[in-house]
């Protein structure tokens, strides 16, 4: 076959096999290949030996009592999980040290480098398949690591590299390489993993500090947030080799731009930070709106609140509104708070028992406060079919949807009012009949 004649990518692959085929030649027909083989072999043995022996200590070390959920019983879970690891890197451990006696004795060392490369290579498999659990870590272990590892192995990586340098891709009056956007892409999305697990870690330490106010709380872990995903982006600019200052300009454009177009988003973000700094709701506060809308802040983000009903409704409410219209904040966190619970009797009542009788029933319920005050019933119209009455009460917490606590204060009411013989009105009409007309 007339290899001249052929595309550029075969006449290279010939050429890559003429290679590989000279050297395989070389090592099979060299006392210092077979030498390399066998140390390899016994390099594999010997780790083989000692991982069995290992693991079990290892394993036995690292598991930590049960339910301890401290760092240190974290840390040692995690050092569990590498225990797979041993025999691939006690390999290269062991191969590393041959390749040092090889290369003093022959001079040369490449079968046992090229062993050496390969017990790396499944160290990298075993980390991706049998380790990583994140979704995300193992797709890039998956798709990038372990082909990077496979090239490595057979002592190809120099020369994709080189490749993959040269080839640039010109994008208007810049151009990058594709090595470049390869490793701008995977650096990028390892280091906002990092930025998002570490913001995870954050958030549950903060959490986890009761001492602290909740708007506190709140604050503290959104700016941990910004300070982490900031310093995210720093790092991956400078890895990149981007000059910030080269980014100055381009910034103040789109900062005008976002000025004009973003401006609720913008006021929304700075009203959430005035909200968690002066800490007028926070989650956990039932609220009532401007527009009669009323829940419990459920969740917090830079652009809103979110109340949830006591229907199980969400409704999601501009950061904005707290700050620029009127809203009731029915709790801080447990709180007591007064409601009352209206009813009437008939005008045939003794209407001055009335107190006295509802006070005492309303008092036995074991939600109903004494303190700040005790309940009280009150004498408040007298209307066309009944007299009508009124009793606040005071509660540890909020009547969500007045089907909380108001029910069973009216259930006591009635039973009250029926043991003592009390009526209850039901609305009357009188008509009043004055006969028919003359002539009919």
């Amino acid at each position: 076959m007339d290899w001249e004649t052929q595309p550029e990518i075969i006449r290279q692959a010939h050429d890559y096999a003429l290679q590989g085929w000279d050297l395989a030649r070389e090592w099979l027909l060299s006392p210092a290949a077979w030498s390399q083989f066998a140390l390899l072999v016994v390099a594999y043995l010997v780790a083989l030996v000692v991982s069995r022996k290992l693991k079990p200590v290892l394993r036995q070390l690292l598991t930590p009592p049960e339910g301890q959920d401290h760092a240190i019983a974290r840390a040692r879970r995690f050092l569990l999980l590498l225990v797979p690891l041993l025999l691939p890197l006690l390999a290269y451990g062991f191969t590393g040290m041959g390749e040092n006696i090889t290369r003093s004795v022959f001079g040369s060392g490449e079968v046992i480098a090229f062993g050496k490369r390969v017990f790396l290579f499944l160290a990298v498999r075993i980390l991706v398949h049998r380790i990583i659990q994140d979704p995300f870590l193992k797709a890039v272990g998956k798709y990038i690591l372990v082909p990077v590892a496979a090239i490595y192995a057979v002592g190809l990586l120099g020369a994709l590299t080189t490749w993959l340098e040269g080839t640039v891709v010109p994008l208007g009056n810049m151009s990058f390489s594709v090595l470049w956007l390869i490793k701008a892409v995977v650096t990028g999305g390892v280091i906002f993993w990092l930025g998002r697990w570490s913001n995870d870690q954050s958030a549950s330490f903060i959490e986890q500090q009761k001492e602290m106010r909740p708007a506190t709380r709140q604050l503290a872990v959104k700016a941990a947030e910004i300070a982490i995903f900031g310093a995210a982006f720093l790092i991956l600019m400078n890895i990149l080799g981007i000059s910030l200052t080269s980014l100055a300009v381009l910034g103040g454009a789109i900062g005008v731009g976002l000025g004009f177009g973003l401006q609720k988003i913008a006021a929304n973000f700075i009203s959430g930070v005035i909200l968690l700094l002066e800490g007028q709701a926070t989650v956990g506060d039932y609220v009532e709106l401007d527009n009669g809308e009323a829940g419990t802040i459920v969740k917090t983000t830079a652009r809103a609140m979110i109340l949830e009903t006591f229907d199980g409704r969400w409704i999601v409410v501009p950061n904005e509104d707290f700050i620029t219209t009127r809203v009731v904040n029915y709790s801080d966190q447990g709180s007591a708070n007064r409601y009352e619970a209206p009813f009437s009797v008939s005008y045939n009542t003794d209407i001055n028992r009335v107190p006295d009788i509802i006070e005492k029933a309303v008092s036995k319920l074991d939600f109903v406060l004494q303190e700040p005050d005790k309940p009280d019933c009150e004498l408040r119209a007298f209307a066309d079919s009944g007299v009508e009455f009124a009793v606040e009460f005071w509660v540890n917490g909020i009547d969500d949807g007045k089907n909380r606590f108001t029910p069973q204060v009216l259930f006591a009411i009635w039973n009250a009012l029926k043991e003592h013989d009390i009526e209850i009105p039901f609305p009357q009409r009188v008509v009043h009949h004055k006969g028919l007309p003359p002539g009919s």
